[in-house]
């Protein structure tokens, strides 16, 4: 018998304690990746956000400090200090260093809370090379430390304090994380939106590892109204926007709700602050009431005819609004787990939305009829695109032999081996052509800059020539028809001007591939060539370097002399076919950067803010963004 056949009692591992976190961290915080290592932070302010729900906290300061590590203050009522007889334990050191234990599983602590199983600060100790925690408690100052999960000093008294409320500093362990840097984009994004979702509370960022540090205090009293204000800063109907709000002793429902004029519905839905990004039983009864309520006011107003029915497609074009509820014991279910499963909430919310929306119907007789005429005629544009959606979904379109003119295909047919150029002008599309290799590249010249799909209606985005040039090409179909299995490229590659209107250009293009291909996207099929900005030519000499960034180039010139001619490229077209092909064709030689989704509503955030109605926002990002763009992840 092999020592793999003799399976006995001594082959059980009993993981002890946080044994179990350091062993599968992936079981606990989903990573151990950048997601993971912010998801710590988090955890540890979710704690500070259940005492603001509770009533007992008003201040949360985060804390990115020089060493590395983290802090999170709150003002709240502080760990409990005193001994947990059954453990022999204070709940400070039992809250830290055992899994599911806390206060929230129905024993008066919290009513609503984020965090359901106790996992969270215990895991962050765990997976932490050390961790402090201080308790300010009815005028003394407690601490205590740790280190991987193991108590180092066990709670004292040192000291005396005005203040109260907890703060926990703690260093993640590299033996866990694949990075230990915290990007301060995205705490900032997760921080502010938890500010936006607890009206009144102040949440405090800062930055400390810099010379210069960064310090920002996320406060709305508007709470989510303030939320959809942000969305959607260039007005809308209502010109403020709707605020429904309702609370029981077992669950509150807050939902604010704008519309504007774009094409686009933007809806984010909460339960006890997290984001459910798969939706659940309190999205589905706040968008069926809303669809109800339009088609009975469609056809009370005689907008409606003939027995036509609104979707909830059309009701929700140009909406952005806001649904977060609270509420004891929620289930989350799906891939995950971020689908709310409380079966009650779709009853509540369409309870508590239909009426108090039916009754803003009732009261503003005119927006009620602007509203519904808005829906009436995106009911309209659906059916005059759906021609021009049954369209691409024919056979003749997508798998059409009468491919685009411009196409200069390639004689490979494995698609994994192939990729496609898209490239600016006909010009620098005709050196492409000739600089190509034939085998396996093939070029689709664009005319200028195609239509901006984030401002523009389903059938005359269908109706765009070159959209319908792209569509035709890659085979794979749009929207919910699109089929990655029958594309017939691998790599789609973005090749423009290294200028202002080149990049114009590639947003247009990534905001049409993100709204109707996006699993080209996700899947890793988009590219963007990087053309270099520079050529020098050494005096004296036939030789040539090529240069992408400013720094590159400057520290060349330094390395001769200055002893070389240089040339700015303003545009593809000033490159001869083999300079193109050297500099940015040759598989060997180029750089291409792939296009990626982390975050499919960041982007969706990021794409609206670029490509719609709002010059102000776009301007001001774009300022604020510009010197610190080194790579693109979109």
């Amino acid at each position: 018998m092999s020592k793999q056949d003799n399976y006995t009692e001594s082959d059980i591992q009993v993981l002890e304690g946080l044994e179990p976190v350091r062993k599968r961290p992936g079981m606990y915080i989903g990573s151990t990746d950048e997601r993971g290592l912010h998801h710590l932070v988090f955890e540890v302010v979710d704690n500070s956000i259940d005492e603001a729900m509770a009533g007992f906290c008003d201040t949360v300061e985060v804390e990115l400090l020089p060493n590395g590590a983290v802090s999170v203050t709150d003002n709240g009522r502080g760990i409990p200090v005193g001994i947990i007889e059954k453990e022999g334990k204070s709940a400070v050191e039992v809250v830290l260093t055992k899994l599911h234990a806390g206060g929230k599983f129905g024993g008066g602590g919290y009513k609503f809370s984020g965090g359901l199983h106790g996992v969270g600060v215990s895991c962050v100790n765990a997976l932490s090379e050390w961790l402090e925690v201080e308790v300010a408690q009815e005028g003394f100052l407690y601490k205590m430390s740790f280190s991987r999960g193991k108590t180092q000093r066990p709670l004292a008294k040192i000291g005396t304090t005005k203040r109260r409320g907890t703060k926990v500093v703690f260093y993640p362990d590299a033996e866990i994380f694949e990075t230990l840097e915290f990007d301060y984009a995205t705490l900032r994004h997760r921080l502010q939106e938890l500010a936006y979702l607890n009206k009144g509370l102040k949440i405090i960022l800062k930055d400390s590892r810099a010379l210069k540090e960064n310090c920002e205090t996320f406060h709305y009293e508007g709470g989510i109204v303030e939320y959809v204000s942000s969305l959607n800063s260039k007005g809308g109907m209502p010109e403020q926007p709707l605020y429904i709000h309702a609370e029981t002793d077992t669950y509150q429902v807050e939902i604010a709700m704008q519309y504007n004029s774009s094409y686009q519905e933007t809806i984010y839905s909460y339960a006890n602050n997290i984001n459910t990004h798969e939706g659940g039983t309190h999205l589905d009864g706040f968008k069926a009431v809303l669809t109800k309520l339009f088609n009975d006011y469609g056809e009370k107003l005689r907008l409606l005819k003939n027995e036509e029915k609104l979707s909830g497609e059309d009701c929700r074009e140009g909406i952005v609004a806001i649904v977060s509820v609270k509420l004891i014991d929620p289930q989350f279910e799906g891939q995950t787990k971020t689908r709310l499963g409380n079966s009650f909430m779709r009853n509540v919310v369409t309870k508590v939305f239909g009426e108090k929306f039916e009754t803003y119907l009732e009261e503003n007789p005119k927006e009620a009829r602007e509203l519904i005429t808005k829906a009436v005629n995106a009911k309209k544009a659906r059916d005059a695109a759906r021609n021009a959606r049954d369209l691409t979904r024919r056979k003749s379109f997508l798998e059409s032999t009468t491919l685009p003119g411009k196409l200069a295909d390639c004689s490979e047919r494995d698609p994994k081996k192939c990729e496609i150029y898209l490239v600016e002008g006909d010009s620098a599309g005709g050196t492409a052509k000739q600089g190509r290799d034939r085998r396996f590249q093939a070029i689709l010249p664009l005319r200028g800059k195609i239509l901006n799909v984030e401002k523009a209606s389903l059938h005359r985005i269908l109706e765009s020539e070159e959209i319908k040039n792209m569509i035709t090409t890659f085979g794979c179909g749009i929207h919910e028809d699109c089929d990655l299995s029958k594309l017939k490229y691998d790599r789609i590659i973005c090749m423009t001007d290294a200028d202002v209107d080149g990049s114009h250009i590639r947003i247009l293009l990534l905001t049409f591939f993100y709204r109707f291909m996006k699993p080209l996207v996700e899947e890793g099929h988009v590219y963007i060539a990087q053309p270099p900005l520079y050529k020098v030519t050494l005096k004296n000499s036939k030789r040539e370097e090529y240069f992408y960034k400013d720094e590159d180039l400057e520290a060349f010139l330094v390395s001769i002399d200055r002893k070389g001619e240089v040339q700015r490229y303003k545009g593809l077209g000033e490159m001869d076919q083999e300079q193109l092909w050297e500099t940015t064709m040759n598989p060997e030689t180029r750089t291409l950067l792939r296009v990626n989704v982390k975050d499919a509503e960041k982007a969706s955030e990021l794409f609206s803010l670029l490509m719609g109605e709002e010059p102000e926002r776009r301007r001001q990002f774009i300022e604020e963004n510009a010197n610190l763009v080194t790579d693109l992840d979109v």
